[in-house]
């Protein structure tokens, strides 16, 4: 058995029975997992025989790790916030625009259907925002983000290119990373994300977040995207306008040597793709020219169906209103959203993003009331989930990402910090709390039990 087949199945097995006990092992794992995708890797095949569903497999043993602990999780005293109710309420719409609409054909017919897939997206979400509740529980989560954002972009940097399609990176890592594009804007989300553990970090940390950077930028590059371009200016513009006032300064400079090391890596395929995001009508390439006919003919398929075609049909109807583009993408998330699921499934869509920056800005000003070191860690954190989310829902503008999982985590993302503050909040009352060996009292640090400390309005 190879050395990467025997650490796979080692720490599979180590998430799997560890999650029954700490259900974060499972979260951990299965996110993980998400991102390397080991079903596509090589060193899968002598294990591939076992008949193994590893995302399935992690997630019930989670599930049933949560029921085992479930008065350790301290997630409040409300099951459900709002936020968490805004997406099954979207999930809701889902389901009701497939009972409605005709029968699904093509695609689905051999993968999940959209309905099947946002079931599986919101199950495991819901299980996230429950056990990733306190501080330390978060920063393993965003650790995992990071390290798999490297072991992605490695495997980028070792493809050989002759197995690029088109010339752009395709097939790697996990199964919602299956085109250029959604790997791209994947990448893109992570960048500030491992900025916001870059600052967070000692040295170790800063070394560990500078190296996959690097390797996530260049990741970015080898896919050609154009969306993923227009996430990463969104995310750059957000990052100058939102930094923090005690980072604004380095943040800034920060910013300057990523663009330049990103301009750096970039070779004259991608910057001549990038050149045509704002192209005049008679300089645009086939594939920029169709995403504009899309949205135009997108507008009249709402008119004629304001309460959706069903969700997982855009491919089969597209035909119908270009029948020069059979089964061709939406390419634009909210698009598809919108005459997918009707005005019904954008309006819920719209709440869930409207909400999600919300909670993440009352949060920035709540950590006002927190000690110094632990006031800054907080702002922190909510910057860099508003920058990534923003820079994700950039690239949704060209891509159509509504069904792909990281997108629903990073919406989820700002419950998780919400529980971890209200926590926090809840240990200060009883006691101090160390921040990297700062503590904020001389008092003994008594943990908080239960799920009572938090008391949530989101």
């Amino acid at each position: 058995m190879p050395i990467k087949t025997a650490i796979f199945v080692a720490a599979f097995f180590a998430c799997c029975v560890g999650a029954i006990f700490m259900p974060l092992l499972g979260v951990l794992g299965y996110v993980g997992h998400y991102i390397i995708g080991p079903d596509r890797q090589w060193w899968e095949t002598p294990i591939s025989n076992w008949g193994l569903r590893y995302s399935y497999t992690l997630a019930i043993a989670t599930a049933i790790g949560i029921a085992l602990n479930w008065r350790k999780l301290r997630f409040g005293e409300t099951f459900l916030v709002r936020h968490e109710w805004l997406i099954l309420l979207f999930l809701g719409s889902v389901w009701l625009a497939t009972l409605v609409s005709e029968e699904t054909s093509g695609r689905y017919t051999i993968v999940d259907h959209p309905s099947v897939k946002m079931t599986k997206v919101v199950f495991f979400t819901l299980m996230m925002t429950h056990v990733v509740t306190t501080r330390k529980r978060l920063d393993a989560l965003l650790w995992t983000l990071v390290v798999g954002s490297f072991l992605l972009g490695l495997q980028a940097y070792t493809t050989p290119y002759r197995q690029f399609t088109s010339g752009r990176l395709e097939t790697v890592g996990g199964p919602d990373f299956n085109e250029a594009n959604y790997l791209g804007a994947f990448c893109v989300a992570m960048l500030p994300i491992i900025g916001m553990q870059f600052f967070r970090s000692g040295w170790v940390g800063k070394g560990v977040a500078l190296v996959a950077g690097a390797f996530t930028a260049n990741a970015i590059v080898l896919t050609r995207s154009r969306g993923a371009t227009v996430g990463v200016v969104a995310g750059v513009v957000t990052a100058a306008l939102a930094a923090p006032k005690r980072y604004r300064v380095p943040i800034l400079a920060g910013l300057i040597v990523a663009v330049a090391g990103f301009l750096y890596l970039s070779d004259p395929q991608f910057l001549n793709r990038a050149s045509t995001i704002l192209a005049e009508e008679e300089e645009r390439d086939t594939s920029a020219q169709s995403r504009i006919e899309l949205v135009m003919v997108g507008k009249q398929m709402l008119l004629d169906h304001p309460f959706g075609i069903g969700a997982g049909n855009w491919y089969q109807t597209i035909e119908r209103y270009l029948p020069k583009y059979p089964g061709k993408d939406a390419h634009n998330t909210y698009l598809k959203c919108a005459c997918e699921l009707g005005i019904q499934g954008i309006a819920l869509f719209a709440a869930v993003i409207v909400n999600a920056f919300v909670i993440l800005r009352r949060l920035r000003r709540q950590a006002e009331d927190l000690p110094p070191p632990l006031r800054r860690e907080a702002q922190m954190l909510s910057f860099g989930l508003t920058t990534s989310l923003v820079a994700y829902l950039a690239c949704c503008l060209t891509m159509t990402l509504l069904y792909n999982e990281a997108l629903w985590w990073l919406l989820a993302l700002p419950i998780c910090l919400e529980r971890a503050m209200a926590n926090l909040e809840g240990e200060l009352a009883i006691g101090s709390v160390h921040v990297r060996g700062t503590a904020s009292s001389d008092a003994t640090v008594l943990p908080a039990r239960g799920r009572k400390p938090c008391r949530m309005k989101s």
